[in-house]
């Protein structure tokens, strides 16, 4: 009986196979891929927050189908194979722990980033990929707020940073108050609003890393607790007999404290 991934790698070129595969695979390319490949990342990180271990359990292979699909189409360009993917990953782990797999010896914490960071930067050179900013290694298309926490970190690492909480604070409030007097204008300019909004989601993503939260993660949670306490509130609603549309905003208010006060019982 084969390996599980060499069953999984037959499957997926059975399915891309011309004659016989499954026409939705084989009208699929790169770049179709992507999204699929997206959902399927907020869902395994959707059943990690939920702690659905089981769902996990499946999440992660649908993830790994990703893996063997992008792999399968490489394969068929003569790109490479999931094998090269996995040597690929294999050696750069190792090559970047050196204080895990050889005699090398770090003291702390920030020489192990450094001695990340100076491998990164070896691997670029040698691909003969130019830099011309230290951002340009931050992908553009990732989630704005991941993008704007790696950005900040990257930046701090030399030096463009607050050392202590409190301007981080004081620039949350700053930027409220520039997005209140641009939205508050008698003719407010749209465009000006928008860029005021996004400095101020800027600012708290700051101050969320200098608190130690991932922005994202923090976010997420949010809505899960929002979802949760709305549910309620249309459960209430339900059981009065009214529609959320018959409900005035203070009714809906009073609901919504009760919810929360439930969740302190």
């Amino acid at each position: 009986m084969s390996h599980p991934i060499e069953q999984l790698e037959q499957i997926m070129a059975k399915l891309r196979d011309p004659q016989s595969g499954c026409p939705w695979d084989l009208k699929q390319s790169f770049d179709t891929i992507v999204p699929h490949t997206i959902e399927e990342t907020y869902e395994v990180v959707d059943a990690i927050q939920n702690r659905d271990w089981p769902n996990l359990k499946e999440e992660l292979g649908d993830l790994l189908f990703q893996v063997i699909f992008y792999s399968q189409l490489a394969k068929e360009q003569d790109l490479f194979d999931f094998s090269q993917v996995v040597e690929a990953v294999n050696e750069k782990l190792t090559r970047r722990h050196p204080h895990v797999f050889s005699d090398v010896e770090f003291e702390n914490d920030e020489q192990i980033n450094a001695n990340w960071e100076a491998e990164k930067a070896k691997e670029k050179a040698q691909a003969g990929k130019t830099q011309q900013s230290i951002l340009d290694s931050i992908p553009v298309s990732l989630p704005a707020l991941s993008r704007a926490t790696k950005i900040q970190k990257k930046v701090a690492k030399y030096g463009f940073d607050w050392p202590t909480i409190g301007p981080v604070a004081a620039k949350v409030q700053e930027e409220i108050e520039e997005v209140l007097d641009e939205a508050l204008q008698v003719t407010p300019d749209e465009e000006k609003v928008e860029l005021e909004v996004g400095d101020l989601l800027f600012a708290t993503v700051n101050l969320a890393r200098h608190l130690g939260k991932n922005p994202e993660v923090a976010l997420a949670k949010a809505n899960l607790k929002f979802t949760r306490r709305f549910g309620e509130i249309e459960h209430k609603v339900d059981q009065s007999g009214r529609q959320l549309n018959d409900c005035t905003l203070e009714q809906l208010e009073q609901y919504w404290q009760q919810v929360k006060r439930d969740e302190l019982k």
